[in-house]
């Protein structure tokens, strides 16, 4: 796993598909992220124990973002919260991008290159949720 940092502050973490995917549970974030992210892989036979979610009231300041490369390949340009380039990393297919803080902004590699993006809500609409660098 690559974490992207800029003065201390993590921004981005890419995990590749090598490191995402495997036996047992694996998380990839720590418990103060807004988003949490990991995998899971079981041989047949496995039971998970069945388990409901507690109302728990969060305040959540920053919308973070998990991106699943389920085929092709993208470049990721990592911005700091001054809208500063900092980093650019590429993705391909079953790598994982968490994008924490800061700006980011892709280039399409490959024809037919099909992201899953998942991120905390609600959405508040383009206005209020972003920004666009200049």
């Amino acid at each position: 796993m690559r974490e992207i940092t800029h003065e201390g502050l993590v921004l981005a973490r890419h995990v590749p598909a090598s490191e995402a995917w495997g036996e047992g549970l694996r998380f990839f974030s720590p418990d103060a992220d807004f988003i949490q992210a990991g995998t899971w892989g079981y041989p047949a036979g496995k039971e998970l124990l069945a388990h409901s979610h507690n109302e728990a009231h969060r305040d959540v300041a920053w919308t973070q973002e998990l991106l699943y490369i389920r085929k092709g390949r993208l470049r990721a340009r990592i911005y700091a919260p001054t809208d500063e380039l900092v980093d650019t990393l590429e993705a391909g297919e079953g790598d994982l991008l968490m994008l924490l803080r800061g700006g980011h902004g892709y280039d399409i590699l490959e024809d037919g290159t099909q992201v899953l993006e998942v991120k905390n809500g609600p959405y508040l609409g383009p206005d209020v949720d972003r920004r666009r660098l200049k």
